[in-house]
């Protein structure tokens, strides 16, 4: 199968399961608190994500610093006159803890965590061990602690087992622990100066996060930075589910080098979809070099990058490349009202600027809708007639520089095919940008509608761009063409996805289907099944296979040819053979009795030459008509089972042309991965070709998605290929299938 592996699920919450009867599904997976919530699915997962109360994180009332110092020249020291500036801000007491002093910085310090003079919500630990320290905490009743120490998973075998040990310890505690290999980043400073929605920052590098955090000197407001570290405990999903419920976060940007626990971020993303809060992300391990930097900073399993894409994009996940783009499309998600409608209108003072412009946006998916005659008539009545205010609208220039320029841009934004208008300015040419800047800003303030501006200039420091753009709440100022295409498009697919989107989660499937008890008897622990086997199983799920006999002998083949219907197809079934062709074990177009009798003697023949293990011999209905694609079932070491459509046959290996999806998702989602394969112009008919069963095709992924589902801990992978999709209205076939089970 495309993109197949053969990796287990690896997830916390599947850790542990307790047979509760007789038959598998009855298992019961025992979970921890963060995810034992809301019920489970028919594979024993959970379908909602219980949010961790971070309220008394974030502002605690008191706050006891573990290791705390005021000796000069010593790290510790400088960490905490930190800490102590930021629990002043916040109007936390702060009790610093210290087995050699009794004082630090003039605040009277105790020894051990046991003679604080009152409970408190955070402790942080400025220790190059924290495990000894954990189990005080939980005898104190802690809720919170941060350890900043390094040297656990990001070092190795020997730190990955410190490290679960140290996670161990915070499980029996009872306390949430941020950390280990963290930073300072949460106690930063926020400006407070800021209004209107805050972007809320999770990152796994603290230095990473630095962009987005200077946000605030353009007049971005943040309100939260999560810098989760080795995540031995609280995980990015942790923040992201306790972020999206909050009012003042207007979105929230993430930097992750490597996923805890795939399903969790899937139910966390769920929560801030359901909610309406954009998540943006930079996910590093997008190639190999990237993977392997992630692990040896983190420990963490980045998995298949195909996947992570797809599962973010089918939760509304937000995916950009850079920290440039993270900022720039979360400052921009976390402001903007709801589109008005989907339409683009580039406005600028060159022809060349705006066609340059509108290629960038047309290849990248936004739609330039072409103004009417009425609305062109009008701009003209302030634009000479020899410029094209079809859209691109090219005003000239000189427009810009007096009365008209206002008006011009107001027009523009009445139109109502048009809910966003972007304006590249490509350097400073005063006074007629200053006019213009400020005649953009004016507009922005007056409507509803999306404003935007693209400064080009490297400098900067110009008084247009520093007070008059970035000085308004309304306008979204970006510096490249590239940024500000990127944070549109991903502005109005944010809306469009918000407003179609039901979470998959309510519609799980809780129970097994009739078809999960025939299936159970038809898997071979550790086996690979023949493909006679791998077809029952399919039956057993509903899916259409073609009309075949397994026999045993060359009689047998010609008894059975009979019914199957000449021509046929034979081919060698058992165990472990996956590549039959190429072993020569394929007869096709088989047209009478002599010929099965020869064929099923030659296939014997090869398969006993090639030391195949045989079941027997299959004598196939023959199907040459349709488009071959494939359906299959992997396991992604993050997100479990997954499913993945695409081409079939030999173009599998050549274009590599697939979709895939996490389980549950419904038929939308499965229509959606049909759209995402380069290939799918085939299924509409080509060169005179007739459409095919979409619908019967869609109806096999929703199938398999079952199985996945319901077998997804005893089928390590399915292989449907090919699956041939007939005729529109005549379903679809399973020519052939691999499956192994665990």
């Amino acid at each position: 199968m495309l993109g197949s592996t053969h990796g287990t699920l690896t997830t916390d919450f599947r850790a542990r399961v307790v047979a509760c009867g007789e038959e598998p599904h009855a298992a019961v997976v025992s979970l921890p608190t963060a995810t034992r919530q809301g019920g489970l699915d028919v594979s024993g997962r959970p379908l909602h994500l219980a949010v961790p109360d971070l309220d008394r994180f974030f502002r605690p009332r008191s706050v006891a610093v573990v290791g705390a110092s005021d000796a000069e020249g010593r790290p510790n020291t400088g960490i905490t006159r930190q800490l102590i500036a930021w629990a002043e801000r916040v109007g936390a007491r702060l009790h610093p803890v210290h087995p050699t002093r009794t004082s630090v910085f003039g605040r009277e310090c105790v020894t051990s965590v046991a003679e604080l003079p009152e409970p408190v919500d955070l402790a942080v630990l400025l220790v190059a061990d924290p495990l000894p320290v954990i189990e005080e905490l939980g005898e104190a009743k802690v809720p919170f602690a941060v350890a900043f120490a390094s040297g656990f998973a990001e070092t190795g075998e020997a730190g990955a087992a410190a490290q679960a040990r140290l996670a161990a310890a915070v499980e029996r505690s009872g306390l949430r622990l941020l950390g280990p290999n963290t930073n300072l980043n949460a106690f930063e400073r926020f400006r407070e100066d800021l209004e209107g929605p805050a972007i809320a920052l999770i990152t796994q590098s603290g230095h990473q996060g630095r962009p987005v955090h200077a946000l605030q000197e353009l007049g971005i407001r943040l309100s939260h930075w999560a810098p989760t570290g080795n995540e031995a405990d609280l995980e990015t999903a942790d923040f992201l589910a306790y972020f999206a419920q909050l009012p003042e976060v207007g979105a929230i940007a993430c930097y992750v080098e490597g996923l805890k626990d795939g399903r969790s971020f899937l139910l966390a993303a769920d929560r801030a979809a359901r909610a309406k809060v954009p998540v943006v992300a930079v996910k590093v391990g997008r190639t190999e070099a990237g993977t392997e930097a992630a692990a040896s900073h983190t420990g963490k399993l980045t998995g298949a990058d195909q996947v992570v894409d797809a599962a973010m994009r089918q939760f509304g996940v937000v995916r950009v490349d850079g920290l440039d783009e993270l900022q720039d499309t979360a400052a921009l998600l976390a402001r903007a009202r709801p589109p008005k409608a989907e339409g683009v209108a580039v406005y600028s003072i060159s022809g060349g600027t705006g066609a340059h412009f509108a290629d960038l946006a047309t290849a990248a998916g936004l739609t330039l809708p072409a103004l009417s005659a009425e609305k062109q008539a009008e701009l003209h009545t302030w634009i000479p007639e020899y410029l094209n205010v079809a859209n691109p609208i090219d005003n000239g220039g000189h427009p810009v520089g007096d009365w008209r320029g206002r008006k011009i841009i107001d027009a523009i934004l009445a139109d109502p095919s048009v809910g966003v208008l972007i304006c590249p300015i490509t350097g400073p040419f005063p006074p007629m940008s200053d006019r213009l800047a400020q005649d953009l800003a004016d507009a922005a303030e007056a409507t509803d509608k999306l404003v935007c501006v693209v400064w080009g200039s490297p400098v900067g420091t110009e008084d247009a761009y520093r007070t008059t753009l970035l000085g308004s709440s309304r306008l979204a100022t970006f510096r490249t063409a590239r940024n500000c295409v990127t944070a549109v498009k991903a502005y109005l697919g944010h809306h469009r996805f918000t407003d179609r989107y039901r979470s998959p989660f309510e519609d799980a499937p809780r129970t097994p289907s009739p078809s999960f008890r025939k299936a159970q008897g038809l898997l071979r622990p550790g086996q690979q099944l023949s493909e006679h086997a791998a077809k029952q199983l399919l039956r057993a799920y509903g899916i259409r296979v073609p009309r075949e006999q397994l026999v045993t002998s060359a009689a047998g083949a010609v008894r059975a040819a009979g019914p199957v219907g000449y021509p046929v197809v034979m081919k060698a079934s058992g165990p472990r053979l996956a590549h039959k062709t190429e072993l020569g074990l394929v007869k096709v177009g088989l047209t009478s009795a002599s010929q099965v009798r020869d064929a099923y003697r030659e296939l014997t023949d090869i398969a006993r030459y090639e030391s195949v293990d045989l079941d027997g011999i299959l004598v196939c209905q023959m199907i040459d008509r349709g488009v071959e694609m494939m359906v299959g079932v992997t396991h992604d070491a993050l997100f479990g089972p997954t499913v993945t459509v695409g081409l079939g046959g030999v173009l599998v290996e050549v274009l590599h042309d697939a979709a895939v999806r996490v389980p549950p998702f419904g038929e939308r989602d499965a229509r959606d991965m049909l759209g995402e394969l380069r290939g799918r112009a085939l299924l509409e008919g080509v060169r005179g070709g007739a459409p095919v069963d979409v619908d019967a095709l869609v109806e096999v992924v929703l199938r398999v998605q079952r199985m996945a589902l319901e077998l997804g801990d005893d089928l390590t992978e399915l292989d449907i290929n090919p699956l041939v999709v007939l005729g529109r209205g005549q379903g679809a076939v399973a020519l052939d299938a691999l499956a192994v089970c665990r």
